[in-house]
């Protein structure tokens, strides 16, 4: 074990720096983001000023507070909509997963780390330039448009706090999609649906708060909600601390627990491996 987890920090070390290196993707993408976020913000504030309705905030989220959570719901899109990392899902589709095997290395662990530099590269660059343009917008005195200031220091501590176990989520999660799409040959069709359901659970199209009072429980405790709704909460503080911490916890708990189904599915997956060829 402890081979495999110096062994990991060493791959996500070269993983992340390989991932930065490329600039201009992370630039052209953080443009779109950018844009992404604007329209969206036009449909809150429509929706806002001439919906059905009446009070200033729906389920405790303002309309300032909702242009800040789509700031950051674009910032950290990477963090759960990544998907598969590109190179292991090479290895899959191809069969290769035999040269991974050879490797003195828990598969799962190791594929986790490649995964986990994956998205933190994603995240610092083009995370970054996003959250940048909303910083700047602020600046020039278009705070209807920019992202606001977070909501006190301790919402701040627990926003960082809360986006690193959104990471970590993240990880877990496209591991437990890639566990299950290790030996299947019916294509990528089912892993794509898990992937956009994830991102619409987890708050990335339309903050969980501006959803149907009914689902509000649901939607608060659903394991996708820690990837981004949870972070983005606590930083604009349209929940309580108590409630954050609440939150917190339940991060922590559907880590566990696509960490402990993910290695499962991939131990199984190897025990039944059949490799072919000479």
């Amino acid at each position: 074990m402890r081979r495999t987890l110096i062994s990991g920090l060493a791959l996500f070390k070269i993983r992340a720096a390989e991932g930065l290196q490329y600039r201009f993707a992370a630039f052209s993408g953080s443009l779109v983001s950018s844009c992404w976020a604007l329209i969206e913000i036009i449909v809150i504030t429509v929706f806002f000023k001439f919906g059905n309705n009446t009070s200033e905030n729906i389920n405790g989220l303002t309309l300032l507070q909702s242009i800040s959570y789509i700031w950051i719901a674009q910032s950290s899109f990477g963090l759960i909509a990544m998907g598969i990392d590109g190179d292991i899902q090479t290895k899959i589709v191809n069969g290769d997963i035999s040269v991974e095997l050879c490797r003195p290395l828990n598969l799962y662990w190791h594929w986790f780390a490649r995964t986990a530099a994956g998205s933190a590269s994603n995240v610092i660059l083009r995370g970054g330039m996003v959250f940048l343009v909303g910083i700047v917008l602020s600046v020039f005195g278009l705070n209807g448009i920019g992202i606001g200031l977070p909501h006190s220091p301790i919402n701040l501590l627990l926003f960082l706090t809360s986006l690193f176990l959104a990471f970590l989520f993240g990880a877990s999660f496209n591991m437990f999609v890639t566990a299950i799409r290790t030996g299947i040959a019916w294509g990528d069709g089912p892993m794509n649906m898990m992937n956009l359901l994830a991102s619409i659970f987890s708050g990335t199209y339309l903050p969980l708060q501006l959803w149907p009072d009914f689902m509000q429980n649901f939607l608060r405790f659903q394991p996708f909600a820690g990837s981004l709704d949870t972070p983005a909460r606590l930083y604009v503080g349209s929940t309580s601390l108590n409630d954050g911490f609440v939150s917190m916890f339940f991060q922590l708990m559907w880590i566990v627990v696509f960490i402990i189904f993910g290695q499962m599915i991939m131990k199984s997956k190897i025990k039944n491996a059949v490799i072919q060829g000479g």
